[in-house]
């Protein structure tokens, strides 16, 4: 089975998630996400001695009304179960040590399958207790296992 290293996360046309597999090599810059998504994803593979002009972020006023983030494992195996917005379960994928999710939009949940260790990146500041919805989780014997590395 060849396992694609952009993986998406897709139904109904809306994308849930983008993975990048921890073996994904592509020289160049790669964005991965549309310019309107509140968490902005690329790779990039640059050779010994280029150069990336020095530079700073101006300021500028955003309205984010939803909140996207990124894992990167950096350790174990992580499986991530993804809802719909109506909180119905969806399918499952698996992430390995050396992958990065964004995830993009509807629900999900997590089950470490060997410990793990991972980085979180998101939007602040927190929104404290009104910053999620917590719903019940899928039944183990019901999980579906979608692109598997």
């Amino acid at each position: 089975m060849v396992i694609k290293m952009i993986q998406r996360v897709i139904h109904d046309n809306k994308e849930l998630a983008i993975i990048i597999r921890k073996d994904f090599h592509e020289e160049g810059i790669h964005f991965l996400t549309d310019d309107n998504y509140s968490q902005q994803l690329a790779y990039m593979c640059h050779p010994v001695d280029k150069s990336i002009d020095a530079h700073v972020h101006n300021y500028e006023e955003r309205i984010v009304i939803h909140t996207q983030e990124t894992l990167i494992i950096r350790k174990g195996v992580l499986r991530v179960d993804f809802y719909l917005d109506d909180h119905s379960y969806f399918e499952s994928w698996v992430l390995h040590a050396g992958d990065i999710i964004l995830l993009v939009s509807g629900g999900h949940g997590f089950v470490v399958l060997e410990d793990v260790e991972m980085v979180e990146v998101k939007q602040g500041p927190y929104g404290g207790p009104n910053d999620k919805t917590r719903f019940d989780a899928i039944n183990s014997s019901q999980i579906i296992i979608r692109g598997e590395s």
